[in-house]
């Protein structure tokens, strides 16, 4: 189970979500998505914490810490729930003196309990992605075929290949088979 808040809609279109227990964390953990951003109570048995940008404290004096989604390092050695970090430059720690209640109030107002197919989301959102990246590079292949196909034609207008074609050219022997005279010609020719 995973428990859904808003927090402050006005603020902006984000979501923060939870899981219940370890289980969760660990499903939280496998399909999160690289725009979350993930919080846990240190060195303490806590619930995951995430804040989906688009795209719980019960004891005082606590540190949070919190990194991308894509920071988490989970290995088979570790214990359901436990994660690691990639780069430990990207974890922040947050001192929380003491709990706010109406902030806890006002988040569990908006809180929603949903069983999502965290996979198949995931999967959704890779698929769109995926989509997107391909149209890009048809977009892209496109145009430097276009570009290709530009260049060379402007290369054929700037080529001397068809200045000196034997079926456009006529010979002096060609012009005197016409019967007309020299100055015939050059009177044509100006």
């Amino acid at each position: 189970m995973v428990f859904y808040f808003k927090a402050r809609p006005e603020a902006g279109d984000y979501t923060i979500f939870m899981g219940l227990d370890k289980h969760e964390n660990e499903e939280l953990i496998k399909f999160g998505f690289p725009e979350d951003i993930w919080f846990h109570v240190d060195k303490m048995s806590s619930a995951h914490v995430y804040v989906r940008l688009h795209k719980g404290n019960k004891v005082n004096n606590i540190d949070v810490v919190y990194t991308p989604w894509q920071n988490l390092k989970k290995t088979a050695s570790m214990d359901v729930g436990q994660v690691g970090f990639h780069n430990s430059k990207m974890v922040r720690t947050v001192r929380v003196e003491k709990r706010i209640n109406e902030v806890v109030n006002r988040l569990n107002r908006t809180k929603v309990e949903r069983k999502p197919d965290l996979k198949a989301e995931r999967e959704a959102v890779n698929a769109a992605e995926r989509a997107e990246r391909k149209l890009q590079l048809r977009d892209k292949k496109r145009r430097e075929e276009m570009d290709r196909l530009e260049k060379e034609k402007q290369a054929e207008v700037r080529s001397y290949k068809n200045l000196m074609v034997a079926d456009k050219m006529t010979s002096n022997k060609d012009m005197a088979s016409t019967h007309k005279s020299l100055q015939e010609m050059e009177e044509d020719f100006m």
